[in-house]
């Protein structure tokens, strides 16, 4: 009896320790990624074949050395090479001026000078590479991903000689203009994913800092919400505004301060009705020279932000305004465009439409509007390794 009395309670005890281990994701679904994993435990074919890819990714990543600010040619007017910098991309030398000063804007156009200066590509490399090591962790177990992955974060974030100082002070500079501007900020917003990335290590003995991390995410809200740079943002009206609620809501959720999140996503009711129109148009993002790739990344934005909404019970999905004015309205409106089911004339677009780049929306707003037949309509979108990816975390 007492044999059975000792099983019992250590099964309850293993019950609760795998709960407490579970992780705890802002953007992604809990409940569908275990199936996913419970999918490919059981090895079901597509589920397999999805994962396997990810192993494959992160396997490539496990010699590579971790990269920082620290690696950048030049240094910021701080004289601090931990403060992050980077050039603004649509700004060219002013071919009728000898030493090109001030550079001027070319909308559309990216200056490949912008290469020159490696903090943007590096710190989108460290999250991507987070995502293919933590989500190999999570479904294999196998601590050598979780090692690699707590490096590259630890490199990032935490050790004093190679850590970036959290502030985009002299993001997207304009050469002849400025050090920086509030618009670069929108170069942060993978930081949000990294959320959910380093969830994933949460069972792992090696992820042993993370409240090195969290404080440093609290440096950095609390100069997104303070600093000139991060004021400028917060008042953008377009696709800069939406993603930088985006990161304030992500922060906020991340460190507890639901307070917070819920503040900005009220006052993004607001931004709804100054974005789009009541026939669902963005005119924001239609005035661009690419108006149907920035029409697509501001709904990610939003998607984003309505999901983060989801979590503290706040309804962004289906809000709308009293002329009308709803994502869902932009989604149906965009969706014909982005599938090339109407043709793209009335507006710019001079870059290539990445179409693999929609379909997250059209799996996310197929969920939660039921309109099951977006993803039908989406077989003209290459099934590639990047569709396999959404669909395991989204489909």
């Amino acid at each position: 009896m007492k044999l059975k009395f000792f099983f019992g309670i250590l099964s309850v005890f293993s019950i609760h320790f795998a709960f407490a281990q579970s992780p705890k994701f802002i953007l992604l679904d809990p409940a569908r990624l275990s199936s996913k994993k419970a999918s490919y435990k059981q090895g079901e074919s597509a589920v397999v074949k999805q994962v396997q890819l990810v192993i494959k990714a992160a396997d490539k990543l496990l010699d590579d050395k971790p990269a920082s600010v620290m690696e950048k040619a030049f240094t910021p007017p701080s004289g601090s090479k931990h403060d992050y910098m980077s050039m603004a991309p649509y700004f060219w030398p002013d071919p009728n001026k000898a030493d090109g000063l001030p550079y001027i804007r070319r909308d559309g156009e990216h200056n490949p000078e912008i290469k020159k200066i490696t903090d943007d590509d590096f710190l989108n490399e460290m999250v991507s590479k987070c995502k293919f090591l933590s989500l190999a962790y999570y479904f294999t177990g196998d601590e050598k991903y979780a090692n690699k992955a707590s490096q590259l974060i630890k490199v990032w974030f935490i050790d004093s000689e190679t850590r970036m100082n959290p502030n985009l002070n002299y993001a997207q500079a304009i050469r002849g203009v400025n050090d920086g501007r509030g618009i670069g900020i929108i170069e942060s917003r993978c930081l949000c994913n990294l959320v959910d990335w380093m969830a994933l290590l949460k069972g792992s003995r090696l992820f042993t800092f993370e409240g090195g991390v969290k404080a440093w995410y609290k440096d950095y809200l609390n100069w997104l919400l303070t600093s000139k740079n991060g004021i400028d943002e917060h008042n953008a009206k377009n696709n800069h505004g939406t993603h930088y609620d985006t990161q304030v809501i992500s922060y906020a959720l991340y460190l507890g301060d639901t307070a917070l999140a819920k503040k900005t996503l009220e006052a993004d009711k607001k931004r709804i009705a100054l974005q789009i129109e009541p026939d669902g148009r963005q005119m924001l993002e239609l005035e661009r020279t690419n108006a149907l790739g920035y029409s697509s990344m501001n709904l990610i934005g939003w998607s984003n932000i309505a999901t983060l909404a989801g979590k503290i019970n706040v309804d962004i999905w289906n809000y709308t305004t009293t002329d009308g004015r709803s994502l869902h309205k932009a989604f149906n409106w965009l969706a014909p465009y982005a599938l090339g089911e109407k043709p793209w004339t009335e507006y710019k677009q001079i870059s290539p439409f990445k179409k693999d780049d929609f379909y997250q929306l059209l799996v996310v707003a197929s969920n939660k509007y039921g309109e099951v037949d977006y993803i039908k309509k989406s077989t003209s979108i290459k099934k590639n390794d990047k569709i396999q990816l959404t669909d395991l975390l989204y489909n």
